[in-house]
């Protein structure tokens, strides 16, 4: 678990968006979340968390019920709820056909869900280190970090069968497979670690903001999402330069997501905040209720209230349109 915390945008919208003449001093425009009014907003638990897009298929996880459900981003429905015997706190992965979600069980296993048929397919004897890790599919496999040492572990996606063991630092908890590497965010530290999955070698150790967690990456970039301080840090992975970017949302939970040009990350009390991957720039921060994790696609924003059991999806245009408005405006820190 988490701690106790159709319309498309056109490419043109995005760019627009993305070249605003924001000034040197980096003032960004802070808006109410409720000013954003959702095209559709579906209940799915007690609780709601963890978002991922495969396709049509919008999957989140939920407690009460445990559960994976299926919601049609072309309909905005739920289409199918599969009932897991746990709870989902670690991400959500796809790949071999398969949706993978790390459980926080009595004994911490993986289960595997048919994208097809929308059925449980396997539960491994293996699991997550600690809730808000994470899970990674590339290069033919599954990949997990199954304890506080920082051993990632190479799961066979058929047999769920550990096949090498790699060790990291310790305390690096969420693994992605990007650019055919594996990054890895090391949450009870400040580093991004690259490490090589034919080798198990470690590539690179660069710095982060104190904690960094959730990681999302696009173009040449990884992007981190730092819980000690509330910053975001850039990682350029072909010239190991790093910058950071001070959204002032510091603390436990949150989620990111590099889209398109733009980053969007999510924190409880702080739902939405944009910054422009170009420049590395805040643009805009929704205040209010909600929030907690995040994915972005098909033309929008899928954002959980943890707490009220939902997933919202806000139209990228209508976001970008209400951050072009005018609003309470305050000076932040670059770096």
């Amino acid at each position: 678990m988490k701690f106790r915390r159709l319309r498309a945008a056109t490419s043109s919208l995005v760019a627009h968006v993305c070249l605003i003449a924001w000034p040197a001093s980096l003032v960004a425009s802070t808006k109410s979340i409720e000013g954003l009014t959702p095209i559709a907003k579906i209940t799915l638990g007690k609780t709601a968390d963890w978002v991922l897009i495969d396709g049509d298929a919008v999957w989140v996880g939920s407690t009460g019920p445990f559960a994976v459900h299926r919601i049609d981003s072309r309909r905005n429905r739920l289409v199918a709820s599969v009932k897991l015997p746990g709870e989902p706190c670690a991400g959500l992965a796809r790949g071999f056909g398969s949706l993978w979600i790390p459980m926080c069980t009595a004994k911490p296993s993986l289960a595997k869900v048919d994208l097809k048929t929308n059925q449980l397919t396997a539960v491994f004897d293996i699991g997550p280190a600690a809730a808000e890790g994470g899970v990674a599919v590339g290069a033919g496999s599954v990949w997990l970090i199954v304890d506080n040492a920082g051993s990632l572990a190479r799961i066979d996606p058929a047999t769920g069968t550990v096949v090498d063991t790699f060790h990291l630092p310790a305390g690096a908890y969420n693994p992605l497979f990007f650019r055919r590497a594996l990054w890895v965010s090391q949450a009870e530290g400040a580093e991004l670690i690259g490490v090589d999955p034919a080798s198990g070698k470690t590539i690179a150790q660069l710095p982060t903001g104190p904690n960094p967690r959730f990681l999302s990456a696009s173009a040449e970039s990884v992007w981190t999402l730092n819980q000690g301080d509330g910053t975001v840090t850039q990682v350029d992975i072909r010239n190991k330069s790093t910058r950071n970017v001070a959204l002032n949302t510091p603390g436990h939970g949150g989620d990111i997501k590099a889209y398109d040009g733009l980053v969007w990350t999510t924190m409880p009390m702080t739902p939405l905040s944009l910054i422009d991957a170009r420049t590395a720039k805040l643009l805009c921060q929704w205040q209010g209720p909600g929030g907690d994790s995040l994915n972005v696609g098909a033309g929008a924003i899928w954002l959980t209230d943890y707490h009220a059991g939902t997933v919202a999806r806000i139209a990228i245009e209508d976001a970008l349109e209400d951050c072009r408005r005018p609003g309470e405006n305050r000076l932040h820190n670059e770096r």
